[in-house]
């Protein structure tokens, strides 16, 4: 399948938005587990075990693995992910924006050595730096638009023609760039307004949305900015909230079992404003 159908088929059978973000911090780790070789991937497979049925897609950011020399990590998790959990597409969150040579090296990074269904990248500099991931025509690519943290407003919100860059980058992704059908955009949940401008400007095209469950944003007004007619189009991304979530010592509850919890809890709330 194209990552759209496999997005598409995972939103469906497991009735849900919800995008689990895969962001380890060897700090908040159970004791258990803060040493030893592997831990980093023991952690996340956990996670993942626990969540799958939860969640539409998983959301690896790079950098955790990297500034810890974890890569040989994140390559056995998703591998796990693709062996054990086939359904839920892999977006790996690398934000990789270079010209055109490097960024054939950055696709083929993230779809032969890591074999991540979709990944998320920087447009400033252009076509051409994205146009070597659309040459994997079955892929994802997901590039920044409207994102969640505060400077983000520095740069996109300058006037392109009259409108917001970010907007104008939206339509040049809509327009343009989505020759294989299989683009999305990131835009923030902090800034529900400009998530649904980006809606009307999209069409159904998928929306990966960070900034709810650590990050603040409001997940009522970001369902019903974000949403297409059909209630779809979204990947309503949660890392620190579930990955973190403090375990119920009454009900015996593990750092799994706790990450489970939320992630349903946050998946319902979610679709209760899915119309």
């Amino acid at each position: 399948m194209t990552f759209i159908q496999q997005l598409d088929a995972a939103w469906r059978a497991n009735d849900s938005l919800l995008c689990v973000g895969l962001d380890p911090d060897v700090s908040r780790f159970p004791q258990a587990l803060q040493n030893g070789d592997g831990n980093i991937f023991e952690f996340c497979k956990a996670i993942v075990d626990a969540t799958a049925s939860a969640a539409c897609a998983f959301k690896p950011q790079i950098a955790y693995f990297a500034a810890l020399r974890a890569e040989d990590q994140l390559e056995a998790l998703c591998a796990y992910l693709r062996r054990n959990h086939p359904q839920i597409p892999i977006v790996l969150d690398a934000k990789r924006g270079d010209i055109g040579s490097t960024a054939e090296q950055y696709a083929r990074e993230a779809f032969e050595r890591y074999g991540a269904d979709a990944v998320t990248v920087n447009p400033y500099m252009g076509f051409d730096s994205v146009a070597p991931y659309l040459e994997w025509q079955d892929k994802g690519v997901i590039v920044l638009c409207r994102t969640s943290n505060p400077g983000g407003s520095d740069l996109q919100f300058l006037q392109v023609d009259g409108v917001p860059l970010y907007q104008h980058v939206a339509k040049l992704v809509a327009e343009k760039w989505n020759r294989n059908g299989q683009c999305g955009l990131v835009v923030g949940a902090t800034f529900p307004e400009e998530l649904a401008q980006v809606r009307r400007l999209v069409g159904d095209m998928p929306l990966l949305v960070p900034g709810i469950g650590a990050q603040g944003g409001d997940v009522q007004a970001t369902v019903n900015a974000g949403k297409t007619a059909a209630g779809l189009g979204m990947m309503v991304n949660s890392s620190r909230a579930i990955l973190y979530a403090k375990p119920d010592a009454a009900q015996g509850e593990d750092f799994a079992a706790a990450a489970r919890r939320v992630a349903l809890q946050t998946r319902d709330e979610i679709n209760r404003y899915r119309g």
